[in-house]
């Protein structure tokens, strides 16, 4: 099966209390249509909690072969042998983050709405870079507010793999798939959609098709 041109890269809630009841609603959801990678991102939480969630998601994440992605936190991600780890531009530097991960997992980048930083961080050798936040979003404070434009250039421009993240909902992102985006990162687009997470998946995985025949049809 061909891996598509965008994908769904789903960030966990920003708290779980209930980790039985969690893994039972993202299996549901990993079951309900296809998701590239997998982020999960307690701020504030004991390495106890994060631990027992990698725990949880590792064998559904193994079935599927979806990477995990730790927030933050390049020293667990290397631990407990996660795929990868994502570093904002305040979480420490790339260098670092590779020298603790080593050369064969995955570091991503926040650049917010700057093409300077992606660049920068594309040279060092990320192996993605993160631009947003696109729209309005509760889970977190934008720092900075992208435009769709970012995405059509970098496609047009760069090798590396960018992912869009901020406020994205099934209605709002498919100017962001047609502009170019490799990876939409989604979280309470998926958790707190009205249907439920696995609803959620489905409607992503059809608004991105439906972005990336805009997108060939744009490129002629």
């Amino acid at each position: 099966m061909s891996v598509p041109a965008c994908r769904l890269y789903l960030i966990t809630p920003p708290a779980i209390e209930d980790i039985a009841k969690f893994g039972l609603a993202l299996g549901e959801a990993l079951e309900a249509g296809d998701v590239g990678a997998l982020q999960i991102r307690l701020k504030g939480a004991p390495e106890a909690l994060l631990e027992a969630v990698v725990d949880v998601v590792r064998p559904m994440a193994l079935a599927r072969e979806i990477a995990i992605i730790l927030n933050d936190r390049p020293d667990l991600a290397a631990r407990w042998a996660c795929d990868g780890v994502h570093i904002g531009q305040d979480d420490g530097s790339y260098t670092e983050a590779r020298r603790l991960v080593g050369p064969h997992r995955i570091v991503g980048v926040t650049c917010h709405a700057s093409r300077h930083l992606a660049m920068e961080a594309a040279e060092a050798g990320a192996d993605y870079v993160a631009f947003g936040a696109f729209f309005p979003t509760r889970t977190k404070d934008a720092k900075a507010r992208a435009e769709p434009e970012i995405l059509e250039i970098w496609h047009e421009t760069m090798t590396a793999p960018c992912v869009a993240i901020g406020g994205i909902t099934v209605e709002n992102c498919r100017p962001l798939v047609a502009a170019g985006a490799d990876f939409l990162a989604v979280s309470a687009g998926v958790w707190s959609y009205p249907q439920g997470p696995a609803a959620a998946v489905a409607a992503f995985n059809a608004a991105i098709v439906e972005g990336l025949a805009e997108r060939s049809a744009r490129q002629g």
